[in-house]
């Protein structure tokens, strides 16, 4: 049997930068292959060899089917059956559904008008196949993201693809609108169709794959066959060292029981969040757990003046404090990192120095209000040296970054405000395990010098392998408390029977 695509010895020389070396990657028909990495581990320009946007060195070759393959550009990918979905979609928005299906393979009629009828009917069975809720008559610029992604699906099989790329797909879809992407890949598998699926969430490739392919550092690393995957071993073929070693915690947990550093007691906004009492000490790392729609987010919203409570009080280190805006919040030592960083966290057009000096710019100014950039300079350097963060230097634009290193830049304003609590919202969403790896060490890190960490999370495991003790949230109020002094243990399961209301 032959597989529907070979990819042998492909190596990418960039001035100064050897992307590929020597990358070999196989996908059958009729089976799903995850393709992971971390981020500059190689995957997009691997992919974009494959879809034509660059040229491999030469010495590597490409099979379709068997047969050998010069792609020169993307036309001749597309000729060949191979299809790539990105992250950012490339649909044209003022289009109807059917245009954009037939864009660069439009219909027309006697003169070359647009034969908008003949369109529309040419894709209505494929929309049927996909069961899309809308028609090929809709305009684009009216559908949800998991809708648009339909079209961008539709437009690859009405081109009678027959290979498959999906580069992240879920990142901007809802549970229910993943659950639906994950029918169809599975409809699509049936058809024999190879599909290539690019996700660094761990959960998504056990779900899908039928084999994992690992790339590191621009080197192929290996590939597993579906009853060989665990977390473990895709974990060190990535980041090249064992699970064991990947959640940090160096900082004593038997010693957080000393001071307190904050106390919430009885807060609510008066409707979804109920009155919640917990505390906080010093050197603790203090998880948030519970399911989607909870209230997590919505309780650090009311701690750091982001909402508006309707009751309770926040304490400091023993001291009353009103806070009734985020300034007031951080002028009592209390940090707040969103789970959007690029939405509310940070200015994605700047540089990262800009970015890290934005909260103390002030500190900065001298006679006549003139910043001294000299210093501002200095801490951005001194940020970019602590936290690790991988970028050419702190002049670089924020928006040019990964995310795991636009999270560090975004935690580095954070800390130079000075926190006594610093407040976590989902701070390894969106990036790579290696990534997740460098903010774990980090928050252990912060732990150690006597920092109040409250990190809210919906990975599990993440919760498990960072905290020191657990409150947990179930619609709107905290049901229960693992870890510390309740004696209860800090897992899966015991977090669970608290968020889904299971408990005695």
């Amino acid at each position: 049997m032959t597989p529907a695509l070979e990819m042998r010895g492909i190596s990418k020389t960039f001035p100064g930068v050897r992307a590929l070396v020597d990358v070999q990657l196989q996908a059958w028909g009729g089976e799903v292959l995850a393709l992971m990495g971390e981020n500059g581990a190689g995957k997009s320009t691997l992919m974009k060899i494959l879809s034509g946007a660059y040229q491999a060195d030469p010495g590597g070759e490409i099979r379709v089917e068997g047969q050998r393959l010069d792609i020169t550009g993307p036309q001749v990918a597309k000729a060949a059956g191979i299809a790539i979905i990105y992250q950012e979609l490339a649909l044209a928005p003022n289009l109807t559904v059917a245009e954009n299906i037939h864009l660069g393979s439009e219909l027309t009629r006697a003169g070359g008008r647009l034969d908008r009828r003949a369109m529309n009917e040419a894709v209505r069975p494929l929309l049927a196949r996909l069961g899309t809720p809308f028609g090929p008559e809709t305009l684009v610029n009216t559908l949800s993201i998991a809708e648009q992604q339909l079209v961008e699906i539709a437009r690859a099989l009405h081109r009678q693809s027959r290979i498959l790329v999906l580069d992240e797909p879920t990142t901007a879809l809802s549970a229910r609108e993943t659950e639906r992407l994950f029918a169809l890949i599975r409809q699509l598998r049936t058809e024999g169709i190879a599909l290539i699926y690019i996700s660094h969430r761990m959960a998504e490739v056990y779900e899908l794959a039928d084999r994992v392919t690992v790339l590191r550092d621009g080197s192929y690393v290996g590939t597993l066959d579906r009853d060989a995957l665990s977390a473990e071993a895709i974990v060190r073929m990535m980041v090249g060292r064992d699970l064991s070693s990947f959640y940090t915690k160096t900082h004593d947990p038997d010693a957080v029981r000393g001071d307190v550093v904050m106390e919430v007691e009885n807060l609510t906004d008066g409707g979804r969040i109920r009155p919640c009492s917990f505390t906080l000490h010093k050197g603790e790392v203090l998880g948030v757990a519970g399911l989607v729609g909870a209230g997590r987010t919505e309780l650090a919203r009311l701690i750091y003046g982001a909402d508006r409570k309707a009751g309770g009080s926040v304490r400091v280190e023993g001291t009353p404090v009103s806070i009734n805006r985020p300034k007031d919040a951080l002028d009592h030592g209390i940090a707040y990192l969103t789970e959007d960083r690029k939405g509310l966290g940070l200015f994605l057009d700047m540089s990262c120095g800009t970015n890290i000096n934005m909260g103390v710019i002030g500190r900065d100014a001298g006679a006549g209000g003139r910043l001294n950039l000299s210093r501002a300079r200095e801490r951005a350097t001194r940020a970019f040296q602590s936290l690790r963060v991988r970028a050419a230097s702190p002049i670089v634009q924020v928006g040019s970054l990964s995310g795991g290193n636009q999270q560090k830049v975004l935690l580095a304003r954070l800390l130079e405000t000075g926190p006594k609590v610093l407040i976590l919202d989902e701070p390894t969403r969106g990036v790579d395990i290696g990534a997740k790896s460098e903010i774990y060490r980090i928050i252990d890190e912060l732990a150690r010098k006597g920092l109040g960490v409250l990190v809210i999370s919906s990975d599990l495991p993440e919760i498990v392998g960072i905290c020191d003790r657990v409150i947990v949230m179930r619609e709107g109020h905290i049901a229960g408390e693992v870890g510390g002094t309740t004696g209860t243990p800090i897992n899966q399961q015991n977090v669970m029977i608290h968020a889904a209301g299971m408990a005695a």
